[in-house]
């Protein structure tokens, strides 16, 4: 293989990496419904109630 078409592949390879602004866009979107869902999950009044119930163990446990 030729020198120039070695530069060429290492450019077009070096060009086509890492994500475009669309797809950042669909990630970000993707990660803020699922903190969504989360959020809703945890503050939920059987989940909150059981994590403050582990909160309060973990605090008053004896070592």
């Amino acid at each position: 293989m030729s020198a120039r078409v070695r530069a060429r592949s290492r450019c077009r390879a070096r060009h086509d990496s890492g994500m475009v602004t669309s797809e950042y866009a669909v990630g970000i979107i993707a990660a803020v419904g699922f903190a969504a869902v989360l959020y809703k999950i945890v503050t939920s009044g059987e989940v909150s109630a059981e994590l403050q119930d582990l909160v309060k163990q973990a605090l008053s446990a004896h070592t």
